[in-house]
């Protein structure tokens, strides 16, 4: 359970409680910045902030912030000895900042964070380092100001971090709904994909009608959809958060996949097939009303080009184009 929902039971059952961030650490820590961990007074706990070098300080740092209202920024020095003992290489510094969670507004928030998360909403919980004081931010808004767009930003990367906002030194910290993956296609190249994909954190669902392709035993924990791609993607629409390839070479699987993915905000839309076979596709779609710009948007032939041959090795080169992508944006 993420510490925000321990800490929201706890609150409704009257603990007081408070909530500590990572804020800064060493490169090779087990718990990056954002890392969190929620306290109870009795000193019951939930999360982590660090391999356990540091956790029974930041408990106590959090049961004073919950005394006296107050916010606590720590600072821990990690010996190598002590490093090692958890688990790295060398030692290094961690920044925790300790909120107490003590107004409706702060709690209000903490629902909010629940919310999205039922809904796969990205959001960003900014804290202000200097006050404690609490902002919770929507990247998909169409606000421009500087709030949204540190967080919009950070969401991209999926990347929590300080930023400076107004004179004041803030710490965001992103909450981003599961990465998800639609393969149009159960074909031989989809048996790796959908693996590696899965290992790399994406929700992944394979999308085909044809039921002695899309079957459980060739895709053994993948989540299977037979019907029609473009029924399969406005059942479950792509998102900001979303990558899809389509893999059959047959425009009436691929071409309403790809077709829906152009109207989403999908930020990788692949495509297998030649240079040729990639040029009429773009032909079609270009005849239903898309423009140049729009089909520019398209990986196709899918893949970055490193001579890959086999299933797996193309499976290899859409995974690291899909990566770049994300990442890079």
């Amino acid at each position: 359970m993420n510490p925000y929902r321990t800490a929201l039971d706890w609150i409704e059952s009257g603990q007081k409680t408070a909530l500590a961030t990572v804020t800064r650490t060493w490169g090779s820590a087990p718990r990056p910045a954002g890392s969190q961990m929620v306290v109870r007074a009795d000193g019951a706990f939930s999360g982590s902030v660090s391999g356990g070098c540091v956790e029974n300080a930041v408990i106590e740092a959090a049961q004073s912030a919950i005394e006296d209202g107050d916010i606590r920024n720590l600072e821990f020095g990690v010996s190598n000895e002590e490093a090692w003992t958890v688990g790295l290489a060398c030692g290094g510094t961690i920044k925790v900042h300790v909120s107490p969670i003590s107004s409706h507004e702060q709690k209000n928030i903490l629902d909010g964070l629940a919310l999205a998360e039922k809904e796969a909403k990205a959001t960003v919980l900014a804290s202000d380092l200097e006050s404690g004081a609490w902002q919770l931010i929507y990247p998909d808004a169409a606000d421009d100001d500087l709030f949204v767009t540190a967080a919009r930003n950070a969401a991209r990367s999926d990347k929590s971090g300080e930023v400076e906002i107004d004179g004041k030194n803030w710490f965001l910290t992103v909450f981003n709904p599961p990465l998800d993956l639609a393969i149009v296609g159960a074909v031989h190249i989809a048996q790796p994909l959908s693996e590696m994909a899965k290992r790399a954190g994406y929700d992944v669902r394979v999308i085909d009608p044809r039921t002695h392709f899309a079957s459980a035993e060739r895709f053994p924990g993948i989540a299977l959809i037979h019907d029609w791609p473009d029924e399969a993607l406005s059942a479950k629409p792509l998102g900001p958060r979303s990558a899809i390839v389509a893999l059959t070479h047959d425009p009436k699987f691929d071409d309403p996949a790809l077709s829906a993915a152009l109207r989403s905000s999908a930020f990788y839309v692949g495509a297998l097939g030649s240079k040729k076979s990639h040029a009429k596709r773009l032909e079609r779609l270009k005849d239903s009303g898309f423009s140049d710009e729009e089909l520019n948007r398209i990986r196709g032939p899918v893949g970055l080009a490193i001579g890959a041959r086999s299933p797996a090795e193309i499976a290899i080169s859409i995974m690291a184009e899909m990566t770049r992508d994300l990442r890079s944006g």
